[in-house]
């Protein structure tokens, strides 16, 4: 005689299997054109690359940053959501996060976009700063061998690769040498090398022409793992006393040759002996010296007094951009910019070009350095109101430039972060590039 829970154990699995259907379809439905297939690549392209850290004697030893997938250290024991991260290892964060997004498939014929693993700026380091610093056109060539020849190279041939993308942590410049130079200079050929012109590179730094490069943000230290903690910052950031009207937090500008960092430290060191009575702040200018690198992993040095000033300034360095944008972001600090490549031509899909007005200033460089313009006079002219919107827009945007921590409260992920908007737009830039490589050969 069968059992008086069979009927009732019948309609429980034809419930759960009608559930997992009506799941399953609403997977498809969620996941059309969002499917990405990650490549298998060997780990000499990705983690054995971790085990020579500390090999680099020119280079910082960044066995400490390689902890929590690239996050690093925490600050301190208690801290749930500071570390002491490395922007460079971005590839290693980028990789872990890329494993929680919800339409991977592991048939690259039904995917839209293929990831490739490859700690592509750890391993320029033995061509920038180890051994092979004679041979750094050969950047890339193995990895090429393996897409094209040896493992599957029907997934490489499909499209040639345009529907390829991968992670750079460094600036573009540093992987676009000319592959006739001879004696090299400093960087490798990578993007250079006519195999790779199809890939999508998103790197910290993308140069003006190149259309396969796309800049997206260096990752700030903050990398909340709910919505409790993320919003409680938000709140902290709103409400933070503004008692300092602008701050610089960087190194340089001590040449006697005129440029853009030492006139702010003029003009700052000038401004910190004005009397700011009357003015609605305690002073007017102040300088973290951040010289020889000692404020890249120890946010503590800049965060509080980016906290406490209503603007940030983001002269260019070595290079036209700087880490410290997302940290001013971060902080609800306005920035102030005197080049638009450093940011308003590079982060396009996170800080949108029509968009910068709304949070940001421009001042030009020139103007500063050559006609003797003052940043403080200008940024006093701006109207509280005026002030008060941009800054209620840069707190709006601390949710697009930060990187959440990998496993997440399901609150949080419901938020886009630098991460899922770095992944919606590299999806748009492949379906674009395809078609028009379509339209292309049916002409």
């Amino acid at each position: 005689m069968p059992s008086p829970l069979t009927p009732f154990l019948l309609l429980l699995l034809l419930h759960l299997t009608s559930a997992a259907a009506s799941q399953d379809s609403d997977l498809e439905s969620d996941c059309a054109n969002r499917w990405i297939h990650i490549r298998h690549l060997p780990p000499h392209f990705n983690r054995d690359l971790l085990s020579n850290c500390s090999e680099y004697p020119l280079y910082d030893d960044f066995c400490p940053y390689i902890h929590n997938h690239g996050l690093g250290q925490k600050t301190h024991n208690s801290s749930h959501s500071w570390y002491r991260t490395d922007p460079f290892m971005l590839e290693l964060i980028f990789h872990r996060r890329i494993l929680e997004y919800p339409c991977l498939t592991a048939d690259p014929n039904l995917a839209a976009a293929v990831y490739l693993p490859y700690y592509a700026g750890i391993d320029s380091l033995k061509y920038l700063y180890g051994p092979e610093v004679n041979s750094s056109f050969k950047h890339g060539l193995d990895l090429y061998d393996y897409l094209a020849h040896s493992e599957s190279p029907s997934i490489w041939n499909r499209n040639s690769g345009n529907d390829h993308f991968l992670v750079m942590a460094r600036p573009a410049w540093d992987f676009s040498q000319p592959l006739s130079n001879d004696p090299p200079i400093f960087g490798t050929s990578f993007l250079e090398l006519p195999e790779f012109f199809n890939v999508t590179a998103l790197v910290l730094e993308s140069r003006a022409f190149p259309w396969q490069e796309q800049a997206i943000p260096y990752p700030t230290s903050f990398h909340p793992p709910n919505l409790a903690l993320s919003e409680s910052w938000v709140t902290r950031v709103r409400k933070s006393r503004r008692s300092t009207v602008m701050l610089f937090a960087g190194g340089g500008g001590f040449s006697s040759n005129p440029n853009i960092r030492r006139s702010i430290r003029l003009e700052c060191e000038n401004a910190t002996s004005m009397n700011a009575t009357g003015s609605g702040y305690s002073n007017f200018c102040e300088f973290v010296d951040c010289s020889n690198g000692i404020c890249e992993h120890d946010p503590i040095k800049f965060m509080k007094p980016m906290l406490q000033a209503s603007f940030c300034l983001e002269p260019p360095g070595d290079t036209p951009t700087r880490k410290s944008t997302f940290d001013s972001i971060l902080a609800g600090c306005i920035p102030v910019f005197f080049e638009e490549i450093s940011a308003k031509k590079q982060y396009t899909w996170h800080l949108p070009e029509e968009e910068y007005d709304g949070f940001s200033v421009f001042i030009s460089k020139e103007d500063v350095v050559g006609k003797g313009v003052r940043i403080l006079d200008v940024l006093m002219s701006i109207p509280r109101a005026e002030v008060r919107r941009k800054r209620e827009k840069v707190v709006e945007m601390i949710e697009r430039v930060m990187y959440r921590k990998h496993g997440s409260s399901l609150g949080l992920r419901s938020k886009k972060d630098a991460f899922d908007i770095a992944i919606e737009g590299t999806l748009k830039r492949i379906k674009s590039r395809i078609e028009e490589v379509s339209a292309n050969r049916v002409e």
